[in-house]
């Protein structure tokens, strides 16, 4: 069995498209848009609710739950504790996004209370954001990464063994921690960091994929290969990243098992 075939991104898009999980996403203003499009182009059916007077119901029928940081507020945060304590309850996948980490003190604090009271299933950010969840001191650029993947390999294996929780560390080369393994998922354009909140649905499509596959390690490598692969179908002929957005969506919606087998690059 190769690589290739352990991973079986395909499989697993096959499941989304045919069973349509429901995506609760607490997810910021600035994504919204773009991260429920995403999780409709692959098969998914996204709910975005943020109401701390809906959202335990809406959790009661969702498969995975969301939770981005994004754009904070004082409601948004109780909003997302009552729906991850939900979660718990029902089983169901929770994935963390601790946008910007380290930015600022309320922003980190957020993180690592939701982290240590919570437990995610699993975390999504980039180096920077994971280092700073683990409590090491980085530089942090906004919501952008100051730190190359490899070097928050330590931190993501400290949350892992602390908490429990899958950790994904996206940028050039995505490192998946959890389990026996470390996946190295290599698929991605440089244009990719030109369009807002491409990291933010990443998360989105990590939740998806966690919806139909509970070997979550697994789970969130076939997400973030997905991912990767479709932002090369978009950069291909692309004039810019505006283009780039509108032919994502379109190779989320047209992926075949052939593109995947061609385009997929893995380590383990």
């Amino acid at each position: 069995m190769t690589g290739k075939d352990f991973l079986n991104p395909w499989q697993a898009l096959e499941a989304i498209r045919k069973t349509a999980p429901i995506i609760h996403n607490i997810t910021n203003y600035v994504v919204m848009n773009n991260s429920a499009n995403a999780l409709l182009a692959v098969g998914a059916s996204p709910v975005m609710a943020h109401a701390q007077e809906e959202v335990v119901d809406m959790v009661g029928i969702a498969s995975a739950l969301v939770i981005n940081i994004g754009t904070l507020s004082n409601e948004w945060v109780k909003a997302m504790f009552k729906a991850a304590e939900r979660a718990v309850e029902r089983g169901i996948p929770i994935v963390l996004d601790p946008v910007g980490a380290g930015a600022t003190p309320y922003r980190t604090a957020t993180a690592r209370s939701l982290v240590t009271a919570i437990r995610p299933t699993l975390i999504r950010g980039n180096a920077s954001e994971i280092m700073a969840v683990c409590g090491e001191q980085v530089q942090t650029r906004g919501v952008d990464s100051g730190e190359a993947g490899h070097a928050a390999l330590d931190a993501a294996k400290a949350v892992h063994e602390t908490w429990g929780s899958i950790v994904c560390i996206s940028g050039e080369t995505d490192y998946i921690v959890g389990g026996k393994s470390i996946y190295e998922i290599r698929n991605g354009h440089p244009m990719m960091t030109r369009v807002t909140g491409l990291g933010c649905t990443a998360t989105a499509l990590c939740g998806a994929f966690a919806a139909v596959n509970r070997d979550y390690a697994q789970a969130t490598a076939q997400a973030m290969a997905v991912m990767g692969i479709a932002g090369e179908m978009a950069a291909a002929g692309a004039a810019g990243p505006g283009t780039l957005q509108v032919r994502f969506l379109d190779a989320l919606y047209t992926m075949t098992e052939q593109d995947i087998d061609q385009r997929l690059r893995i380590g383990a």
